[in-house]
């Protein structure tokens, strides 16, 4: 057997000891596989909220590079909610979400796929604003095309993300490269050792004012 395999089928084995040891995820229904470093869930999970808790158990692992996400979302038939059942429980969520702005996200919702629409201010209220809606019974999936509003001059952005980088005790800035593509965009490229890495390079990144979509070109090394 190859050192390659071999690696290959500890990473597998690694992926589904983490998913098994995750409380919240029904690992008996979610396949795994894994080739240089990328790894592949396959299967079905009874809700989006167990979907996207099974893919965060998988980033976890040290020497995931990359995730294929191909799990179902699969109902029992007696449990699955109408589109407009959907739409009203998620506007009832976003009307009483405290960060979400009032009345400025709108929902469209298909086959159980929700798409929310509109325009805020921060990274974390268009976050907030899915995360909610996540968690809600009957939902396959969820789309966040919400927009944020550029407020200053980009390279305003790129130096206070480059200080921001800095300042962070997770990151090794000298290795992290930032564009500004205009309109808001930033580009981020370099080399981080892990999934946590480069989660703090984007979370910095999206910390900053004027941030509005970010091109992620960060590898993890």
């Amino acid at each position: 057997m190859s050192l390659r395999l071999q690696t290959d089928l500890q990473l597998r084995q690694d992926v589904l000891d983490e998913l098994d040891f995750e409380p919240s995820v029904n690992a008996a229904h979610i396949g795994v596989t894994a080739k240089n470093g990328v790894v592949t869930l396959s299967g079905h999970v009874g809700s989006y909220a167990e979907k996207i808790a099974a893919e965060q158990a998988a980033r976890r692992v040290v020497g995931v590079h990359g995730i294929a996400q191909e799990i179902e979302v699969r109902y029992p038939g007696d449990k699955k909610t109408a589109d407009d059942e959907i739409a009203d429980r998620a506007l009832s969520v976003l009307k009483w979400n405290a960060v979400v702005p009032y009345n400025v996200v709108q929902v469209k919702v298909q086959d159980g796929w929700v798409t929310l629409l509109g325009e805020v201010d921060w990274q974390f209220q268009r976050e907030a604003a899915e995360s909610g809606i996540r968690r809600l019974s009957g939902v396959a999936g969820v789309r966040n095309d919400i927009t944020l509003k550029p407020r200053v001059q980009p390279t305003d952005v790129k130096r206070k993300i480059e200080d921001a980088l800095k300042r962070s005790a997770e990151v090794e800035a000298a290795a992290i490269h930032i564009s500004s593509l205009g309109n808001g965009k930033v580009a981020l490229e370099g080399k981080v050792h892990d999934w946590q890495e480069r989660d703090a390079v984007k979370r910095a990144a999206w910390s900053t004012a004027g941030v509005t979509s970010i091109e992620d070109r960060l590898q993890i090394a």
